[in-house]
């Protein structure tokens, strides 16, 4: 029976260790449907461009 308790209490110390570290950013309202489940940031002004494919290694003659 007491090792239920001490499962329980090292379960609710690391839940509230991960809460803490997540600070304003974790989001706890469960799952989002519709406009509210768009997870991308905005992009940034100063990305560099995606890189272009690369040319074929050999062409066929």
């Amino acid at each position: 029976m007491w090792k239920i308790a001490v499962g329980f209490v090292v379960f609710a110390a690391i839940a509230l260790y991960v809460i803490g570290k997540g600070g304003d950013s974790l989001d706890m309202s469960g799952e989002k449907h519709g406009a509210d489940a768009v997870h991308t940031e905005p992009a940034k002004a100063d990305a560099a461009p995606a890189a272009a494919p690369a040319p074929a290694a050999s062409a066929a003659k």
